[in-house]
């Protein structure tokens, strides 16, 4: 495709008024007739800048503490990246690591064929370019005028459920007039508004922000009160790696006759307390999910968890692990039995990869909701339906940036 002819099908007038002079490229086309089909349109473009910025989400309302760390705020300023190409088309996503790091590698970028960094059939070529992986995937799509699932192999995406994941310890404020119980009801009141038809309930408020027994008392007060008063929805919980092996048992005996979709960390990973809890789940006969992996993964030791069976959910960060090591990860997830859920939390964009993660590969088994608003990007694209969330059918990742970045 002519450089003006690409520029005219993407309709990008921001980005048309900031290309270079027109090059001839002859040799580059006849040496990119022996690539597969797709790798032969990103051999036509060379990365031509790359730009730094920052978006800004917000969410909803305040989010509180979870078991181990304070309040998380009101939303995220988050570093992005562009990559823009000498024929026209960009792509744009979070930066996966810090600017710092990413700057250095910027040179090495610079004239590079877009199909000597990326391939449609594994992602990102180098793991050194990891910082520019999501980026890469979005420019790729752009390029060949797809969504990143299809680039996966999916033409018509998996679907599959979506949580809310901003369900922590609001009970607790403000410090000086504790709002109660009744504040952890109208969120999810709100968030089932927003479409959700399961909330991932933080617990384990005695691990430091109230006496023990009192934290799990409340604990065990808010998981039946959300399941009272949401009886079509379902229940995930996620303890942050804040209780013990024995005191968390004695609140899934509390809470007993709650169904629960999935148990997150609720202490940090060995093999004697999974071994543990596994056995009092089968004893119990709870049909829950065990889901672990996202604080400070140990992939090899995971790996042995989840052959062991004693682990369901790989949780490991869409973004800490990279889009492209996901969809490496993911066979071999498939091979054990194992069912992925990358942790998302603090970003709606890591919400929105993981749509197309999940779309293009399925074996994801709930998807990581954390809803927000900007006046950065334009995140409206996306759509839920039924307490599931569905990628739109834009190239790319289909989130526009609405500021002008240099």
């Amino acid at each position: 495709m002519k450089r003006r002819d690409f520029i005219s099908a993407l309709n990008i007038s921001l980005a048309s008024s900031m290309l270079i002079p027109s090059k001839s490229y002859g040799t580059d086309i006849l040496s990119s007739l022996d690539l597969p089909y797709h790798e032969k349109d990103l051999a036509l473009h060379k990365i031509d800048s790359v730009v730094f910025s920052r978006v800004k989400l917000n969410y909803p309302r305040l989010v509180g503490k979870n078991a181990k760390l304070d309040l998380h705020g009101y939303g995220p300023d988050l570093d992005i990246c562009a990559l823009r190409t000498d024929q026209g088309a960009m792509g744009w996503a979070s930066l996966r690591g810090s600017k710092q790091n990413a700057e250095k590698l910027v040179p090495e970028l610079i004239g590079k064929k877009v199909s000597d960094l990326f391939s449609t059939k594994t992602g990102t070529l180098s793991e050194k370019n990891i910082p520019f992986d999501i980026a890469l995937h979005d420019l790729a799509g752009v390029i060949l005028q797809k969504p990143v699932y299809e680039l996966l192999g999916k033409k018509d995406p998996f679907i599959t459920k979506y949580y809310s994941g901003m369900i922590y310890f609001d009970d607790l404020e403000p410090k000086d007039k504790p709002a109660g119980i009744d504040r952890i009801l109208e969120e999810c009141q709100f968030d089932y508004g927003v479409g959700y038809r399961q909330f991932k309930l933080k617990i384990g408020r005695g691990h430091k922000w109230m006496p023990a027994s009192e934290g799990l008392k409340r604990d065990i007060e808010v998981t039946k009160a959300v399941a009272a008063a949401f009886p079509d929805c379902e229940i995930l919980v996620d303890g942050n790696n804040g209780f013990t092996s024995d005191d968390f048992i004695k609140y899934l005996q509390a809470i007993a006759g709650i169904k629960l979709f999935w148990i997150e960390e609720p202490f940090h990973e060995s093999v004697e307390d999974y071994q543990k809890l596994r056995q009092f789940v089968k004893a119990e006969k709870l049909n829950t999910l065990l889901a672990d992996g996202e604080a400070d993964p140990d992939q090899a030791f995971l790996k042995k968890l989840f052959e062991q069976k004693l682990l369901d959910v790989q949780l490991t960060d869409i973004e800490g692990l990279g889009f492209t090591n996901w969809r490496k990860m993911m066979p071999e997830l498939v091979k054990t039995g194992t069912s992925a859920s990358p942790h998302a939390w603090g970003s709606l964009l890591k919400t929105n990869y993981t749509a197309h993660l999940a779309g293009g590969l399925g074996n994801t088994v709930t998807i990581e909701g954390v809803t927000s608003s900007s006046e950065d990007v334009d995140l409206t694209a996306y759509t839920v339906k039924d307490g599931k969330l569905i990628p739109p059918m834009l190239p790319g990742f289909g989130m526009q940036l609405l500021k002008t970045i240099g």
